[in-house]
């Protein structure tokens, strides 16, 4: 393992090539559970510096990251490479939720250069990147990417506004820990 100044040159590049990233949070304590998703698409991820990056928030079955960034804030993003030579970068940090609700939301919005599209973002989460890693990944299989899927997208986009917000108060209200989230 590798421990970096900050993310620029062939890391930079590596993270922005890989289709697919994991996110892990976890509550503060022995307590709760621990959480780590999925999350791809192209055009939902940014690095926005050295040591800065932020990625697009969709509605979802879940909302732990959002439960464990308000308590804590602490973040690490994971990278795979599943073609290529073998590689995993962790970027560790604190991040935080900028809901759509938020008047910063459109403004953060406008840092992707090319989003799909936007209409079932519920938040995008900016991480300040405070230690960044790679390591050899030998053991990661190797995977053929067939391209993303358009079913979140088009799960959304037959609902209005108000069915996003209600959709956030009912399925995203509370973590699995029972802490509050989206409450608008």
């Amino acid at each position: 393992m590798k421990v970096h100044d900050e993310i620029s040159g062939r890391l930079r590049a590596f993270i922005e090539a890989q289709p697919m990233f994991f996110v892990a949070t976890a509550p503060t304590g022995p307590g709760g559970h621990v959480n780590v998703s999925p999350k791809g698409m192209s055009g939902t991820f940014v690095v926005l510096g050295g040591h800065r990056v932020a990625y697009l928030d969709y509605h979802g079955s879940g909302a732990e990251t959002t439960a464990h960034l308000d308590e804590n804030g602490r973040i690490t993003l994971m990278f795979c490479a599943f073609q290529g030579p073998p590689n995993i970068v962790r970027l560790h940090g604190h991040g935080r939720t900028v809901p759509v609700t938020s008047p910063e939301f459109a403004e953060m919005l406008a840092l992707f250069p090319s989003p799909p599209d936007t209409h079932g973002v519920r938040s995008v989460i900016d991480v300040a990147v405070e230690r960044v890693s790679d390591s050899c990944g030998y053991a990661v299989p190797l995977m053929s990417y067939e391209g993303d899927r358009d079913l979140l997208v088009r799960a959304h986009e037959r609902r209005s506004e108000a069915d996003l917000a209600e959709y956030r108060r009912v399925k995203n209200g509370v973590s699995i820990d029972g802490r509050p989230v989206y409450a608008d």
